[in-house]
């Protein structure tokens, strides 16, 4: 059996410093023309490919609230 070599070891992962260490966030890397997103506290697990089209949309969507849980819209400061 072989190893296989990740393709994506070779990329600079980065995360929010407002995450502190809660270990609850995602890590976000570029490699081409593509986003990469992780896990932080899963590093091997799966990685979400984005182009940058996809990637600012979903920015978009996010800060217009449009993908958080309906209860915590509720409970957000305005």
């Amino acid at each position: 059996m072989t190893a296989e070599r990740d393709p994506h070891s070779a990329v600079a992962w980065r995360k929010s410093r407002a995450s502190a260490d809660q270990g609850s966030c995602v890590e976000v890397a570029t490699e081409r023309s593509s986003v990469l997103v992780r896990d932080s506290r899963d590093k091997a697990g799966a990685i979400a490919v984005f182009t940058l089209p996809q990637w600012r949309d979903l920015l978009k969507r996010i800060r217009g609230g449009e993908l958080e849980p309906e209860d915590f819209r509720q409970r957000r400061p305005l």
